[in-house]
């Protein structure tokens, strides 16, 4: 996990210092949550959101989200799902690590797809978002599409310093004040899209470049 400029000049400081993570096994979303999906959670719970974010084509990624918004969603789709899911696994968001092991799998690719750049992959250095799943990316590591553009995706962990420490993703976490985000967005170039690359953002930020997928994912 993270990134070495001897490896990728295209890395930043931030994502610079690499470790290697073991992850228990998890499940994660194949897109991002559209537009239908996060209207339907809101419709079920009368939760308070920006009107932006449920007025975009249906089966486009759901926008203009904050991180509560997003663990919102996760916590009220977990208990539509109780008794559905083996004991102990739960629907949340991706951390920091479970999302990068997703995005590039087992090898360094510098995109999800390979190392380099491919329009035909992903919707990067364009004017809007496009339907979540519609770009297919069949070389993706693990067939997942979105993991590069379109929009940019909440975490479930704060912003900390590399070398990543996943302690850090259940320590102190009233103490953070900016949470991490992944992928990069539609309107961002190939050096914001790459698998190592990182963002953060303050949790009650709703832009209309910021995103979510969930997870599947054993916790304590």
């Amino acid at each position: 996990m993270g990134g070495e400029r001897a490896r990728d000049p295209l890395a930043y400081d931030n994502e610079v210092g690499e470790r290697t993570i073991d992850l228990p096994a998890f499940l994660i979303a194949q897109r991002e949550v559209t537009v239908a999906e996060f209207t339907a959670f809101v419709q079920a719970t009368n939760w308070p959101v920006d009107a932006a974010a449920l007025s975009a084509p249906r089966d486009h990624p759901v926008r203009h989200v904050s991180w509560p918004d997003a663990i919102g969603y996760a916590r009220w789709l977990d208990s539509t799902m109780k008794g559905k899911l083996p004991a102990g696994w739960h629907v949340t968001l991706p951390t920091e690590a479970q999302w990068e092991k997703a995005a590039h799998g087992v090898e360094r690719r510098r995109f999800p797809w390979g190392d380099e750049p491919r329009r035909d992959r992903a919707n990067f250095s364009a004017q809007a978002p496009v339907a979540a799943g519609s770009i297919a990316c069949p070389e993706c590591a693990h067939g997942l599409s979105d993991m590069a553009g379109n929009v940019w995706e909440w975490t479930r962990s704060p912003y900390q310093p590399y070398p990543y420490d996943d302690a850090n993703d259940r320590a102190d976490l009233g103490q953070d004040a900016l949470w991490v985000m992944r992928g990069g967005g539609y309107a961002d170039g190939p050096q914001l899209i790459r698998t190592t690359a990182r963002g953060a953002a303050e949790p009650g930020a709703r832009r209309p470049f910021i995103g979510f997928r969930v997870v599947l994912t054993p916790m304590p």
